[in-house]
């Protein structure tokens, strides 16, 4: 009898990929540091490739070219139809600057026009959380727009802030209703170039602030507590996103201080973390069905983006540390009622604005002080032209820009080229 024939069976062939996918996240986040210029201490936390403010402006660059690659279809409808609300050097006489405050409303051109102008910061700006004010500052002397403020919630936890306080958890957890955080808060070119942004920052401190919170959100209920509580708005923070500030410093009117320094921060956070890999995260959380690759409403906590990237870098394997990037931003406070920090402590009832001026009273001193001695020995700021916008927004120059281009004047294109 024959035998059989044991005939090769043919093997399913199976593609096994070299890297898996929590493998090739981490290799990305690496790579991503090292192209910012991160290093490792001796004790594992990032190390800053520098302190320098041109140092922290170059690592913010990879998220603000996103934020403007994101925009690029919004700077091509906005840029030919607000621009005209940007001054030219020479339209501006330093004498006549006349500041003055207009509430922002969304869905309105004030609200594109207030957009525009935090789109030239060379820091990407937040979008702010909660409660919010958002002021276009004007030059009534030429219609033109000085610069702009946003004002939202602060965060709950601030270590210089709290220290400044001295307060229980229980007591701020009651009495942080009466602080907000400017986190926008700054001038427009050319009056940058003036010292503009200390005339902005005073702004701050007016009884024009005062009486707009009061009127929206004097008597609100808590999102989180569902409490109702009377709001009287006593202190505003502010932080330097560069490091130590030379605005807030020693900024005083008279015998009025307007800001006071409070110290720095750990240099925590996650502006190292840009929304393309923010994205991929996420994503990661969400394969792994985590509570927050998808909750990001208020009143699941301020910092959600913070506590989505540690959950991710933790269930990578990464280190807490990875959000210690180093550049700590010196912090400030600015008491509107001359009692806040007795009233923050609960020492007190009845804040006391008895200091208090107009915003326009504010403006006028602040230009005095600052705006019309700047133009005496720095004159460059005539040289400015509206149209080199163009060049604030460069990341997206060969694509919004190019559109743009067609319909703003002349001098526009040849800034651009």
């Amino acid at each position: 009898m024959r035998g059989d024939v044991a005939l090769p069976v043919k093997k399913k062939s199976v593609v096994i990929s070299a890297f898996t996918l929590e493998a090739k996240l981490k290799r990305k986040i690496r790579a991503h540091l090292r192209k910012l210029g991160f290093e490792r201490s001796q004790g594992g936390a990032l190390k800053p490739p520098s302190s320098s403010k041109e140092a922290v402006r170059a690592l913010h660059q990879e998220q603000r070219k996103a934020i403007l690659k994101s925009q690029r279809r919004f700077l091509a409808e906005a840029l030919p139809q607000l621009s005209k609300h940007f001054a030219n050097g020479d339209e501006i006489d330093p004498r006549k600057v006349l500041p003055r405050l207009e509430i922002v409303e969304a869905g309105t051109w004030q609200s594109d026009l207030f957009r525009l102008a935090s789109l030239t910061w060379s820091v990407p700006v937040s979008a702010g959380f909660g409660r919010r004010l958002r002021y276009l500052v004007w030059d009534d002397s030429n219609k033109k727009l000085l610069g702009i403020i946003a004002l939202g919630d602060p965060v709950f936890n601030l270590k210089v802030r709290d220290e400044l306080i001295d307060w229980t958890v229980k007591d701020r957890g009651k009495r942080l209703v009466n602080i907000l955080d400017a986190y926008v808060l700054g001038a427009v070119p050319p009056y940058n170039m003036l010292l503009g942004g200390k005339l902005i920052a005073c702004l701050i401190r007016s009884k024009d602030v005062r009486d707009n919170f009061l009127e929206k959100y004097g008597e609100t209920r808590g999102i989180i507590s569902k409490k109702k509580k009377s709001a009287r708005l006593v202190m505003v923070t502010t932080s330097s996103s560069l490091g130590r500030s030379s605005v807030y410093n020693r900024l005083k009117l008279k015998e009025q201080a307007y800001f006071e320094s409070l110290g720095y921060t750990q240099g925590w956070g996650h502006f190292h973390i840009p929304d393309t890999l923010f994205a991929d995260l996420r994503a990661y959380l969400r394969r792994k069905r985590h509570k927050y690759a998808n909750g990001h409403k208020f009143g699941e906590g301020p910092n959600w983006r913070l506590r989505t990237i540690r959950a991710a870098l933790d269930a990578l394997g990464f280190k807490a540390d990875l959000l210690r990037h180093g550049i700590g931003r010196e912090v400030f406070a600015c008491s509107l009622a001359s009692n806040a920090k007795n009233i923050l402590r609960g020492k007190a009832k009845r804040a006391t604005y008895r200091s208090l001026l107009t915003a326009q009273e504010v403006g006028l001193l602040a230009r005095e002080r600052w705006l019309v001695p700047r133009a005496l020995t720095r004159a460059e700021y005539r040289e400015w032209r509206r149209e080199q916008l163009l060049e604030l927004l460069s990341a997206v120059r060969h694509t919004a820009m190019d559109q743009a281009s067609t319909t703003l004047p002349e001098a526009g294109r040849r800034a651009r080229s």
